[in-house]
């Protein structure tokens, strides 16, 4: 027998009867995902507590262990079940899962990777293409991260070829808080200096064995000033900005010193601060 006959062989004759088979099959698997399905939800829909959630969860594993019953009793009819064949089949499954779990073995990878140069840790505080958060786990697949809106993402360690990671504190305990103030051109700078130094100085959360840094920048449309200071533990950082903003915004509206005015066209400021 020649390589084409050997190859031909491969297939096995499909009849009336196979097909009808093949049918059958097909049918009764659509069926069982369905009924679990549906079941599973029903079930779930009546539970309360972790349970509820440890049933949705079987919905999916019922859902591929159907599938993979079916094609483990659909493939033998279709395709001879001889070495020669059962070689070439799975060679070809195993050349398109490693095309599919290309990724997955990038990110694992990535993961030992991480281990080793540390570019986040549990309890730092990090920014992976735009979700900030603090770091919860790092897995050898993904690092989880807890946003401020309490979302628990999973960000794979993939994106450590090709992201930028932005880690606020790195290990410590120190982690730079900015709150922003926008005021109106017409004002004295040295005294606001001062009043937003002294708001940051007598902050609750203020850590003081860091710098107290007031950053002034002027635009064509008022005077940015930036207080940057840290708090006692980084968690605290959004209610030390929320407590910064709300007292600097009293005080100086105490003092007399009135919030930048801006016009709807502020684009027409900024060309005439660049051609000016």
């Amino acid at each position: 027998m020649d390589d084409k006959e050997q190859y031909a062989r491969l297939f096995n004759d499909i009849d009336s009867e196979a097909l009808i088979t093949l049918g059958v099959i097909l049918v009764i698997s659509v069926l069982l995902i369905i009924a679990s399905q549906r079941g599973l939800n029903w079930l779930a829909n009546r539970l309360h507590g972790p349970m509820r959630f440890r049933v949705f969860a079987l919905v999916p594993l019922t859902r591929l262990l159907v599938l993979i019953t079916t094609l483990a009793i659909a493939v033998p009819i279709v395709i001879e079940p001889s070495l020669r064949n059962m070689i070439t089949l799975l060679g070809a499954i195993g050349l398109a899962i490693g095309f599919a779990l290309k990724d997955y073995v990038s990110s694992l990878i990535a993961g030992v990777v991480s281990a080793v140069e540390l570019p986040y840790r549990p309890g730092d505080w990090i920014e992976i293409e735009g979700t900030y958060g603090e770091v919860k786990h790092v897995g050898m697949r993904t690092v989880e991260i807890q946003t401020p809106d309490d979302d628990l993402v999973a960000v794979p360690h993939l994106k450590l070829w090709d992201s930028a990671i932005h880690n606020a504190n790195n290990g410590g305990s120190s982690l730079q808080c900015v709150a922003s103030f926008y005021l109106h051109p017409e004002h004295e700078a040295e005294k606001v200096r001062k009043i937003l130094r002294d708001v940051a100085l007598t902050s609750a959360y203020l850590k003081f064995d860091r710098p107290v840094i007031v950053v002034a920048e002027e635009k064509p449309w008022g005077t940015h000033y930036r207080i940057r200071a840290y708090p006692v533990d980084p968690r605290q950082q959004f209610l030390f900005v929320t407590d910064l903003t709300v007292r600097g915004k009293q005080v100086l509206s105490d003092s007399g010193v009135k919030p930048a005015l801006l016009l709807p066209d502020t684009a027409f400021y900024a060309r005439n601060a660049v051609t000016e």
